[in-house]
Formats: structure tokens, sequence, C-alpha cells
């Protein structure tokens, strides 16, 4: 299966797309230029100055947006307000990357070291009621959280690992007992963002890879989906009946000229639907 592109290349890094029928379709960031892009069915894109960074976000309940920025999170309100909240932490050396919406309606978002060192990421997690705490430490590259369709299980890539994780979740406990859900060899790519489909299967974005693929909730490789262009980042599904995977890439260390693709929005219509993005509940 290869993917269709339906953008010109419109991001340097793009990342973490996802489509809100509350937003009229899919949002994704350009995430170094601290932009949230809106794309249309047509490939039309208008883009949005956030911040420094705009590493992620996700739709909330009553509309609008709740965003992770370089250092912490924000609030977009049906209007396009933004409300910023306190940052979580003050090193300059660390910003947000990628992220996911639970079950419970909290969002989490995990963080990296601008020079990738080993262990300087955490896992956070925004409460609705706007408090902050964290879920897991010392990693390196968070990326890829997204959460099976009974809600038991999420999926999460701490890229230069080069394994999808999976963890145990529930409200009350949180995410627990991290383990190896599949393990990518490195010549394949390596695992950066993830959905997950409406029968279970975990969809993953290869980074230097060219491509996307799905594995079943046992672990099983059973798709790939060739994409033009080699930094694939992330995808999603969307559209009106939810069977259409948007993919995002980059051009982030990439010459003039080299992987001319590289930057554009992509899409694939792979015989599966996937599920809707869960709500921020703050």
């Amino acid at each position: 299966m290869r993917a269709e592109q339906l953008t010109d290349p419109i991001t340097f890094h793009g990342e973490g797309p996802v489509f809100a029928p509350s937003w009229g379709g899919l949002r994704l960031v350009d995430l170094f230029a601290g932009d949230v892009l809106s794309v249309t069915a047509d490939g039309s894109v208008t883009r949005r100055h956030v911040d420094t960074v705009a590493a992620a976000l996700r739709p909330r309940v009553g509309g609008g947006a709740v965003i992770a920025l370089e250092r912490g999170f924000a609030l977009e309100d049906p209007d396009g307000t933004l409300t910023r909240l306190p940052e979580v932490w003050a090193d300059p050396s660390v910003r947000m990357n990628d992220g996911g919406t639970a079950p419970d309606g909290s969002f989490y978002c995990g963080s990296m070291a601008y020079d990738q060192r080993t262990g300087a990421g955490s896992l956070y997690r925004l409460a609705p009621d706007g408090s902050v705490g964290l879920a897991l430490a010392g990693v390196t590259i968070s990326n890829g959280l997204a959460w099976s369709p009974d809600g038991s299980l999420a999926y999460y890539n701490d890229t230069p690992t080069g394994r999808i994780g999976v963890f145990d979740w529930a409200a009350e406990t949180g995410l627990t007992g991290l383990r190896t859900f599949v393990d990518i060899p490195a010549s394949d790519g390596y695992p950066d963002g993830l959905t997950v489909d409406s029968e279970g299967g975990v969809w993953v974005a290869l980074y230097a890879g060219g491509a996307v693929r799905r594995y079943t909730p046992r672990g099983t490789l059973d798709e790939v989906v060739e994409v033009a262009a080699h930094r694939v980042t992330a995808c999603t599904f969307g559209g009106d009946d939810l069977r259409r995977l948007f993919i995002t890439t980059s051009r982030e260390d990439l010459a003039p000229g080299e992987d001319p693709l590289a930057g554009s929005v992509f899409s694939v219509t792979p015989g599966v639907a996937g599920l809707p993005a869960a709500p921020f509940a703050g």
C-alpha cells in the first residue's frame, strides 16, 4: 500500500496530526515553528503561531484545544483565545514532544532534550483541573501515546529504544507495567508517532523508514504503508467515517533539495476505521 501526497511540503517538522469534527477536520503542528496548521479535505492549509514550540494538541470537551508548548501547556478556547498554563519546568535544554488523551480526559505529554541526551525526558499528566503530575521519568525521546479501544492498554514509544512499548492503564492507577509490545530493527526505521484503530491494530510511523506499519493486537505485522518521504513522524485516522489515515513527515536535518517531498502531509485509505480523538476534559 502506498500513501498519496495530500499537501505540498508545508512543514519543517510536521508532527501530531489529529482529526476532530469540532475543528472542522485535521490539525497538526509544525513543531519548531511553533505553529498549529489546519488542513482541509482538499489539502488547503491555514497556520496559527502559538509559541516557540508547538509539540502536540488534542480537542477539548467544550471546544478549542489543549496544546503542548515548549515547556508546558496552553488551553485554546472555542473563540481562539489562548491561555498559557504555568511552565512545568525551567530547563531550556528540554522541550515537549508528543502526547495523547487518556480515557479519563487527562492529557499525557512527554518531553525530550534538544540534544537528545539519554534519559533527559519525562512523561507528564495534565489533569482536567490543570494540575500536572509526573507519569514516567528517564525517557529519551517520548513519542506516540495512544490507547486501545477498551482503554485498558496504552501504546508508547521512547524512540531510541527501537520498540513499541505498552502500558496497562486504569483511571485509578494511571500508566503501569511498561513492557515491550513490538521490537523494530533500526534498519527499518525508528518508532515515532502512533495511532490505534477500531480493531485494536497499532499503526506506527517509522522515522528514517519511509513507512507506516500496522501491528495486530498480538504484535504481528500485517500492513505496510509506503510513504514518499523518508522521515515519517506520525499518523492519525480522520475523515467523516474515520477511515482515512493522515501521515506527517519532516525535513529536519535534510539539505536543500534532499528528499523533496519531506514536510508534506500524506494520506491513505487502508480499509479499517480509526477511533475518535479523545477530548481533554479540562
